[in-house]
């Protein structure tokens, strides 16, 4: 095969729709807008959620209740399981840490380590938080746990 002979996949390329440029073109005179009204307008463009000048539908209905969804607190979670596969006996793991182990990527408030899975190192773990079983089985493998909770 040579670059003279590469071609795009069949059906890969269109026409592009010429508008305006005849009858017999099926997009001539009105070029597929219709007639008349604000849609047929060159520039025309309705945002979303106009109703043409009535009260749009969501400044009609009530608000009601309270979100606390700009205040909630993002942690990043992991289980005690993923600690075992980048973590040698005798680390400390936090949040640098785990961040260069390429666990925590992204955002966030703090790690949240659960206690899914089993543990088979001696870790020093120090995080935003972590569950009761989890705790527990940090002690369990012979670890150490640095509140900061």
């Amino acid at each position: 095969m040579r670059l003279h002979d590469l071609k795009p996949r069949p059906g890969a390329k269109h026409r592009k729709k010429r508008l305006g440029r005849g009858e017999s073109s099926g997009l001539g005179k009105t070029s597929g807008k219709g007639h008349k009204g604000q849609k047929a307008r060159s520039g025309a463009s309705i945002r979303p959620g106009f109703e043409g000048g009535q009260m749009p539908l969501n400044r009609r209905l009530p608000k009601k209740g309270f979100s606390n969804f700009q205040f909630r607190v993002n942690y990043a979670v992991l289980n005690v399981d993923d600690l075992n596969d980048r973590f040698e006996d005798g680390a400390t793991v936090n949040e640098a840490s785990l961040r260069e182990a390429g666990l925590v990527r992204g955002v966030f408030d703090g790690v949240k380590i659960l206690g899914d899975g089993e543990l088979q190192r001696k870790l020093t773990v120090d995080v935003s938080k972590l569950s009761a079983t989890a705790k527990e089985k940090i002690e369990k493998a012979g670890g150490t746990v640095v509140s900061n909770v």
